[in-house]
């Protein structure tokens, strides 16, 4: 490991990507993550690798697409209203099954929104957000060191199974300063071979193009990487549960409010009331077993996120009504509230529960 620097998240997932072997990035300018792209350019081409601003983000996608087809690790950041617009690219990478490493630095919407940070991209993330029955990996970072040693991780797990891998973390993330270290660069000539990269057909006979252009092919073609999918949900799974063995309120959250949520706990822990938290890492595969098991003792699930409950959705559908799910969400860059959220729970777990405000002035409060 080399020695701790203070980077900004930006920064630290930049040379995290360096150091994993990428040998080709492609940006375009926006707030949160402008960082990013200016440590890119700086440090890409002082090590003979690819640095090209596009100009735009369609441009970006399909840039990145070429490199990897190519053989090379490739990568490109953006955030929120401009990653609609990568959606397609996104989009045939999983179709044909090309690996790529994506950054979406979160930031307020709808549309243009604003430059604060928020969560509200979840969906557009975890649903995948272009055409077709295809998933993308989502890792949600709680810290600058996760962002780094998740952009290792994702770059890794998008080779493995030659699909794109997004690092998926609010502005906050990418804005604030911590302290980091790395592991010891990769050399890109150790990255094994791709034997589907286009080269020319250098050194091996002419490949015939397999067009799925029946239902019978495409279906087929789908199946396939549904079970592909599958092994991936089966092996991939990561979170961290904190203090839930014993709790009787479990709290939900992933990236920064995660750590609001984890300084809540402990001081709801001090006051004698048995809180916990459950933080998914993979936001895709989400890790359901492990959210299960971290609920069992709970008297109530609470979620926060800041957007409108776009996790909430998917934690009721994994609890299946097994246990009543409370939720609170800000909107537009608003920061949660603790103390509120902790007077909110006091009366949950003394039965005076009234979280049926559902807007309410410190954004949305609701059953789920």
């Amino acid at each position: 490991m080399s020695k701790k620097l203070f980077m900004k998240g930006n920064e630290a997932i930049g040379e995290a990507a360096i150091r994993s072997g990428v040998m080709a990035y492609y940006g375009y300018p926006i707030t949160p993550q402008n960082e990013l792209t200016a440590y890119m350019a700086r440090h890409m081409r002082e090590k003979g690798r690819v640095f090209i601003q596009t100009e735009s983000e369609i441009t970006a996608i399909n840039a990145v697409f070429g490199s990897s087809c190519a053989g090379v690790r490739a990568m490109t950041s953006s955030a929120s209203t401009a990653m609609s617009l990568k959606q397609e690219g996104i989009s045939h990478l999983a179709y044909l099954e090309i690996p790529a490493v994506i950054v979406d630095m979160m930031r307020g919407g709808p549309g243009l929104g604003n430059i604060l940070a928020t969560q509200n991209d979840y969906n557009q993330a975890v649903k995948g957000g272009g055409t077709g029955d295809y998933h993308t990996i989502v890792l949600a970072p709680s810290s600058v060191q996760e962002a780094a040693d998740l952009t290792r991780l994702a770059f890794e797990l998008s080779d493995k199974y030659r699909n794109p891998a997004m690092i998926l973390a609010d502005g906050t993330i990418g804005q604030m300063v911590e302290s980091v270290e790395f592991p010891e660069p990769i050399d890109p000539s150790d990255i094994p071979e791709r034997d589907y990269a286009l080269t020319g057909c250098k050194g091996r006979p002419p490949r015939k193009a397999e067009p799925k252009n029946s239902a019978e092919e495409l279906e087929n073609h789908n199946l396939r990487l549904q079970e592909k999918y599958q092994t991936c949900m089966d092996t991939e799974k990561r979170s961290e549960s904190i203090l839930t063995d014993d709790a009787e309120i479990v709290v939900v959250s992933f990236g920064f409010v995660s750590r609001l949520a984890h300084e809540m706990v402990a001081e709801l822990r001090a006051e004698g009331i048995k809180a916990g938290l459950f933080r998914p890492i993979t936001l895709w595969p989400f890790d359901d077993d492990a959210l299960k098991k971290a609920v069992e003792n709970a008297k109530a699930v609470v979620v926060l996120e800041h957007n409108a409950g776009m996790m909430c959705s998917d934690i009721r559908m994994y609890l299946e009504g097994q246990k009543p799910i409370y939720f609170h969400g800000r909107m537009g860059g608003s920061i949660i509230n603790t103390d509120s959220v902790k007077a909110k729970i006091r009366n949950v777990v003394n039965n005076k529960e009234d979280w049926r405000e559902l807007h309410g002035k410190e954004g949305i409060w609701k059953t789920c």
